[in-house]
């Protein structure tokens, strides 16, 4: 839309997600351009011009857009297998089958998880990529036109692999790059499509997979290699009890220790998961900033444990939500993790005082634009900020009796999404996408995924 060119959404609750927690009961907000011009309580202000559209959001809430801060798009076409392992033993069972993915493959299962996020809410998007077969095509290529053609903004944190079998790690020996041909990669990635701007539809981050997965020179030269670019780091942290101790083994530390002594703790850092912290690495997070993808389906799922989310907070550690993969998190779908936020880490040490609703929707929106380095730009509903937003219908039979809309949204049943505005762009109109064709993803997810079957059970 014109930067010129305004539209108006009114008659809504508004929960701003900004430093202050400011809410409306009933509010407008006005989009000119990709951006926010206002918001405030009551009608929108008179005499506005060139105004294109005006929506009455009786009975919605808005929000910012969620942020989805760790996932695998390519586990789209592997979802409902090994679905009573751990992660080792998952990971042991999953990747002789995700060794052979190649670039329709990826394509396919990029534009399914895109969807069901988008249709849920989420309006900029990561994916950790990290498996990359010899002779399996343009994959970073592939995940990025699906997100540009969906309208999603997105990270792609490219990742790799160099430690396997042979060497004591956990992927087939032909799953894994070079040490070379990986920075190499990572490299040219970042150079053909990270994007700077304030705007940005698309950034890279530099991700060499896990401890378990990647050499110890992998990492340090990572680190050093996103430095020199200016862009992001991100890898998958303190996971599992099996996790801390094959770090002791291999390296005669703790993740987090280890993690430091590479390099790869810092405000420009975010890693996924980090169950399993003591008192001291959470201190170390909050010391350097690094940040949290917290992922509780997934976590549940591998019976990897509960986080220490509300400590985390405590100690000033940033900390956003993520789907993780969908071989892990079958449903694929943000805005249900804010309720299983919420809901896991009450079952912990500090009960029902764990986190509330607000917390949790602020883990799903502006603790993601944190997480991901843009919190200047997205997050929450503020003047000047791009135009990524959210209504969700809470008038319906599901959410109706329920006076409080942030409540309503996060105790509730998943909320049906009215519209989604990506860069001030609909996306989503009465939970269908209007960027995309569902039902020929849908097609196309499960012949790919039947194809990876048939190629996988050749061995």
């Amino acid at each position: 839309m014109a930067a010129d060119r305004r539209i108006v959404i009114e008659n809504c609750a508004i929960a701003t997600v900004d430093a202050h927690d400011t809410e409306h009961a009933s509010g407008h907000v006005v989009i000119a351009g990709n951006r926010i011009e206002a918001v405030g309580a009551g009608r929108a202000p008179e005499g506005l011009e060139n105004v294109a559209r005006r929506i009455d959001a009786t009975g919605h809430l808005v929000t910012p857009g969620l942020i989805n801060t760790h996932h695998h798009f390519y586990q789209w076409i592997t979802r409902g297998l090994a679905t009573d392992h751990n992660l080792f033993d998952w990971l042991v069972a999953l990747y002789p089958t995700w060794a052979r993915i190649d670039e329709p493959m990826v394509r396919a299962a990029a534009q399914g998880s895109l969807a069901m996020m988008a249709r849920g809410g989420v309006t900029t998007a990561m994916d950790h990529h990290y498996v990359f077969p010899h002779g399996s095509g343009d994959l970073s290529g592939a995940i990025i036109g699906a997100a540009r053609d969906m309208g999603v903004r997105f990270t792609l944190a490219r990742g790799s692999m160099d430690r396997s079998e042979k060497d004591g790690g956990l992927p087939p020996d032909f799953a894994v790059e070079t040490l070379e041909g990986a920075l190499t990669a990572t490299e040219e990635t970042v150079r053909q499509h990270h994007d700077a701007s304030f705007d940005a539809m698309t950034q890279v981050a530099v991700a060499p997979c896990s401890p378990f997965s990647v050499s110890t020179e992998l990492l340090r030269q990572g680190a050093e290699l996103a430095r020199r670019l200016g862009v992001r780091l991100h890898t998958h942290g303190s996971e599992t009890v099996e996790e801390e101790k094959f770090c002791h083994e291999l390296f005669g530390m703790g993740p987090t220790d280890y993690f430091e002594s590479t390099g790869w703790l810092g405000e420009d850092v975010w890693m996924a998961h980090c169950v399993h912290m003591n008192d001291s690495d959470i201190d170390a997070f909050a010391r350097t900033k690094t940040g949290v993808a917290h992922c509780p389906s997934s976590n549940a799922r591998l019976a990897a444990g509960i986080a220490r989310v509300p400590d985390m907070l405590t100690a000033g550690v940033p900390v956003g939500l993520g789907v993780d993969g969908t071989a892990s998190n079958e449903s694929g779908e943000l805005h249900t993790e804010l309720r299983n936020a919420l809901l896991i880490n009450r079952l912990g040490a500090h009960r029902e005082a764990a986190l509330n609703a607000r917390q949790a929707l602020r883990l799903g929106t502006h603790g993601g634009a944190r997480v991901l380095g843009r919190a200047a730009e997205i997050g929450s509903l503020e003047p000047g900020k791009l135009a990524d937003l959210v209504l969700w219908k809470l008038d319906t039979l599901a959410h109706a009796s329920i006076a409080d809309s942030v409540t309503a949204l996060v105790f509730g049943a998943a909320a049906p999404v009215t519209a989604s505005f990506v860069n001030g762009r609909q996306i989503v109109e009465d939970g269908r996408l209007l960027t995309a064709d569902e039902d020929a993803i849908a097609r196309a997810t499960r012949e790919e995924a039947r194809r990876l079957a048939r190629i996988a059970a050749q061995g």
